[in-house]
């Protein structure tokens, strides 16, 4: 079953064109993971599926309704069925963990304390984090960050995860601790994930499916097998780092 459909999405800033009719379909459940350069425009198109950018034209259809005709109302309680990873985790500096964890459900829900600090601990304890509800983001490694980010994403059970190059910035040990955690919470809470990055490693460890954007557009899609053995160069070039190409350089 769809879960998410795009359909031909197209958006410019000003003079510079960044989508040119992207289509997409994710199916319930599964992992995508969205490949492509630095600046392809991977994160401006998770931004439109989550309802943070409008389209200038095309569709974005979640359970076959049309995200993007949505009223600011509407939008708000669409985005109840979303979590996010940002890429550098987005935490408020000046709230402690637990603070941050419980943003969403003080904004959104009508919890009380004690309900919110349970599910705050229930969160933090899924990703693997415990008793440090009273920390701030300075004191937390990179990877602990991405974590509390995550638990942040889960906490009021979204059925759609979307992460924002969740593994830039980790050393290769926390980049596969998070990657088992997307492959965990994907069992544990049946939810369909989208992930952009560049990192071919994680892409093979997590992916269901693999689509590429370049200047654009969906160039291919298919299983980890399928672009490892795809005939498209483009494709070829940068699943294997090569400097020379159809690909440019710089």
């Amino acid at each position: 079953m769809t879960k998410i459909k795009i359909d031909n999405l197209y958006k410019s800033f000003g003079q510079k064109q960044v989508l040119k009719g992207v289509n997409l379909e994710v199916e319930e459940g599964e992992i995508m993971v969205i490949i492509g350069q630095s600046g392809s425009g991977k994160s401006v198109l998770l931004k439109h599926i989550i309802g943070i950018m409008k389209p200038d034209a095309g569709e974005i259809y979640v359970d076959g309704q049309v995200m993007n005709a949505f009223t600011e109302r509407e939008l708000l309680k669409m985005s109840r069925k979303f979590g996010m990873l940002f890429q550098g985790s987005a935490l408020f500096d000046s709230l402690t963990v637990e603070e941050n964890v419980a943003f969403g459900l003080r904004r959104h829900t009508t919890l009380s304390d004690e309900e919110i600090k349970k599910v705050v601990r229930a969160s933090l304890e899924r990703v693997g984090l415990r008793d440090i509800e009273h920390l701030l983001p300075y004191e937390l490694s990179g990877g602990m960050k991405k974590r509390v980010g995550l638990a942040r994403a889960i906490a009021y059970g979204p059925e759609i995860i979307l992460y924002d190059e969740p593994t830039t910035g980790l050393d290769p040990i926390r980049s596969d601790a998070i990657n088992n955690l997307i492959l965990q919470l994907k069992r544990d809470l049946n939810v369909t994930s989208i992930v952009i990055t560049h990192d071919m490693n994680s892409t093979y460890k997590v992916a269901d499916r693999i689509a590429m954007l370049y200047e654009g557009r969906i160039i291919e899609v298919g299983s980890t097998e399928e672009i490892r053995n795809s005939p498209n160069p483009i494709v070829q070039q940068f699943i294997n780092g090569r400097a020379t190409g159809p690909i440019a350089e710089w």
